[in-house]
């Protein structure tokens, strides 16, 4: 008979997942927020559609609710201290959390884009979906930019894992 998982087990059974790292963006009304996502997925070519799961009691679940638009700057290799830092709940809130990087409004939402990233999406929001304790947020894509070549930043049993490109 088979036994259920507790939950660290299922995070060390899904840590064995290698994702990518982002950082999700949203500002409106001079208040921005930024976090820390491996949750993130493209899902569909046609429309152009990504996810992003955010905890229910997370800041930027009220922030995707209130703004409805978001952006994904894509992690390089080289900014594990970016990925750290969105992740770091002490950091300052609103936009002053966005004082000590470097970023670039969206042209289209206006939310922060991370310089030096991969690549960088601004979404709408399509839709929002229950998922256990966090949201399913659907992103109808409305602008992509490349940025230089570049290895990823992964993560992978729960260590950052920076990738060379080939």
């Amino acid at each position: 008979m088979p036994r259920d998982p507790d939950s660290r087990q299922y995070r060390d059974a899904v840590g064995m997942f290698a994702t990518g790292i982002t950082v999700v963006t949203a500002r409106a009304d001079g208040f921005g927020h930024g976090m820390t996502a491996n949750s993130f997925s493209s899902v569909s070519l046609d429309p152009l559609l990504v996810l992003v799961c955010v905890l229910r009691d997370a800041v930027m679940h009220k922030v995707l609710d209130d703004v409805g638009r978001f952006g994904v700057s894509v992690l390089g290799a080289g900014q594990e201290d970016l990925a750290r830092y969105f992740s770091d709940p002490s950091r300052p809130m609103g936009m002053a959390q966005f004082g000590p990087i470097d970023w670039r409004p969206g042209p289209v939402t206006g939310a922060p884009l991370l310089d030096g990233a991969l690549a960088w999406l601004e979404c709408d929001v399509e839709a929002a979906y229950p998922g256990g304790d966090h949201t399913v947020f659907l992103g109808r894509v409305l602008e992509v930019e490349i940025g230089e070549a570049g290895g990823p930043l992964l993560y992978f049993g729960g260590e950052y894992l920076p990738v060379r490109a080939p």
